[in-house]
């Protein structure tokens, strides 16, 4: 039996996460605490779901052509994902995600899209072939 083959079509971001005393209100600056840039954004994230389930997994993004969509491409690989239908795009920064967790869990986050707006449907058809041999089509 073979491990299932899932392709992935969907978004990826650095997540640039800061934990804080409390959610900042309109106008607020305050401290915040910890820093950590994580890769992340829901396809992203499902498609590392599933590699680390055994899955192989294929990703359908775009990323830019800058450190974040670097780093991204590396976590990517060193999780084992095949990343042959990843673009990268000349034309958008790399998504990040900001995001403020507050002590008691509460979060707020901004999401600036950057490259996977572009992502499109000639991206899609570009894995045609992989699609159609796949077992798994998460779309998000």
């Amino acid at each position: 039996m073979h491990p299932g083959r899932v392709v992935v079509i969907g978004s990826s971001n650095m997540d640039m996460v800061v934990t804080t005393p409390h959610i900042p209100a309109p106008g607020e600056t305050i401290l915040g605490n910890n820093f950590s840039m994580i890769p992340g954004g829901k396809g992203a994230n499902q498609a590392v779901a599933a590699a680390r389930l055994g899955a192989h997994v294929t990703l359908v993004a775009r990323l830019g052509n800058d450190l974040f969509g670097a780093r991204s491409l590396q976590n990517f690989r060193s999780e084992g994902i095949d990343v042959s239908h990843i673009t990268i795009d000349a034309a958008a920064p790399s998504g990040v995600a900001l995001i403020c967790v507050g002590d008691d869990g509460e979060n707020a986050i901004v999401v600036a899209p950057g490259a996977n707006g572009n992502l499109s449907i000639d991206d899609v058809d570009a894995a045609r072939a992989v699609i159609n041999a796949c077992d798994v089509v998460v779309v998000q």
